[in-house]
C-alpha cells in the first residue's frame, strides 16, 4: 500500500474509535450538520455525559458539529462503511433505506405532538429504529424536530393556493415532495449547507422546516414570510453504525443506549424553550408569522394519504399510528 493511502486508512479509522490500552478507553466520533446552539446538538452533547458517567470514562464521545466531518449524506455512508461512529439524520433520509420511514413523513399523520411522542417512544418507534440493521444502521433514539412549516422569501403562504408556482426546498424525500406537490408547490431538493446561497440567488422561494431551525439556520435573514401550517412533525434519529455497536461489549452497549434513551427527554425540554425564543428573535429581526386555517392544508393533502393507506405496508402503519393515544 502506498505511504499517501496508508494515511488515509489510519485515518479514516481514527474517525470512528479512538482506544488506549492503558486505560481501556474507546473514544466513538459523532458528526452531524447542526449548529451546537441548536436543541439537538444539546441533547447529544448530554448523551456524550451520561454516557462517560455512567462508564466512568472508560466509553466518550467526541461531537463534530456543523458538517465539519461532511453533509448528513455523507455522514451516513461514513457510518456504513464503519468510518464514523454516530451521526444524526431527519428521519426523511431513512426512507432511502426502508419505505417504513416515510409513515413518519406523511403530512398531518400526527394529531398533536403528544401522540407523535407516543409514537416514537412506542412499539412502533423501536421497530422502526432496529429495522435498518440490514444497512448496517442500527438506530438508538428519536429526537423531537418539531413541526415543520413554511417559510419563503416575500410571499406568505396563507392557503395551498399561494404555494402555486413557488420553488420550494425538500429534503431528499420521496414523501416530501409528493407533499409539496400535491399542496401545490414546486418541489426543489437542496442540501442544507448550500439552502442559505439558494434562497439568497433566488435559486428557490422558500423552504420549510421549524423554527429551531429557520432560525439557527439563519435562514430568516432572507426569509421574511413563516406560515405556521405545521404539515409534517418529522423527528431526527439518531443512528449508530453496526459494525461500531458490534465491537462494543454488552455492558457498552446497555450503556450506549442508556445515554441515549436519558437523553430524549432533556433534548425535548431544550426542544420547547428554543422555539419560544427561536419565535421571538426572527420576529424582532423583522419575520412576520403568519397562523393560516391548518384544514385547508390538510384537505388539500388528504389524497395523498389515501393513496398511502392503500399499500400493504404503510396501510398498516398508518392505521397502527391513528390507534395509538395522544
Amino acid at each position: 500500500m502506498k505511504p499517501v493511502k496508508i494515511i488515509i486508512a489510519l485515518l479514516s479509522l481514527g474517525i470512528v474509535m479512538g482506544c488506549s490500552n492503558a486505560s481501556h478507553h474507546k473514544v466513538l466520533k459523532l458528526a452531524h450538520g447542526l449548529d451546537p446552539t441548536h436543541p439537538v446538538h444539546k441533547g447529544m452533547e448530554f448523551m456524550a455525559q451520561r454516557l462517560a458517567e455512567k462508564s466512568n470514562g472508560q466509553l466518550t464521545i467526541d461531537i463534530y458539529p456543523s458538517g465539519q466531518l461532511g453533509s448528513e449524506q455523507q455522514c451516513v455512508e461514513l457510518l456504513q462503511i464503519g468510518s464514523l461512529a454516530i451521526t444524526k439524520v431527519s428521519a426523511a433520509v431513512m426512507e432511502s433505506f426502508t419505505p417504513k420511514f416515510k409513515v413518519l413523513g406523511l403530512p398531518y399523520i400526527f394529531r398533536t405532538k403528544e401522540h407523535s411522542f407516543n409514537v416514537f417512544d412506542g412499539e412502533i418507534g423501536k421497530e422502526l429504529l432496529l429495522g435498518t440493521e440490514e444497512y448496517w444502521i442500527r438506530g438508538l433514539c428519536f429526537y423531537d424536530a418539531g413541526f415543520r412549516s413554511f417559510y419563503t422569501i416575500d410571499k406568505p403562504i396563507k392557503t395551498p393556493d399561494d404555494l402555486n408556482g413557488l420553488k420550494i426546498r425538500v429534503m431528499k424525500s420521496q414523501s416530501a415532495m409528493e407533499m409539496v406537490k400535491a399542496l401545490g408547490g414546486s418541489p426543489t431538493p437542496i442540501s442544507w449547507g448550500e439552502l442559505y446561497t439558494a434562497l439568497q440567488s433566488g435559486v428557490v422561494d422558500g423552504a420549510e422546516n421549524n423554527p429551531p431551525s429557520l432560525y439557527t439556520s439563519h435562514h430568516y435573514e432572507v426569509c421574511k414570510e413563516y406560515s405556521l401550517d405545521e404539515h409534517t412533525c418529522v423527528p431526527d434519529v439518531l443512528i449508530i453504525s453496526t459494525k461500531v455497536w458490534n465491537s462494543l461489549t454488552k455492558e457498552e452497549q446497555k450503556w450506549m443506549q442508556e445515554a441515549a434513551d436519558e437523553s430524549v427527554p432533556v433534548e425535548r425540554k431544550y426542544w420547547a424553550e428554543s422555539v419560544e425564543e427561536s419565535l421571538r428573535v426572527v420576529q424582532e429581526a423583522g419575520v412576520k408569522i403568519h397562523y393560516p386555517d391548518k384544514k385547508l392544508f390538510a384537505d388539500k393533502v388528504q389524497g395523498l394519504l389515501n393513496k398511502y393507506k392503500e399499500d400493504k405496508v404503510l396501510g398498516d402503519l398508518i392505521r397502527r399510528i391513528e390507534a395509538v393515544e395522544d
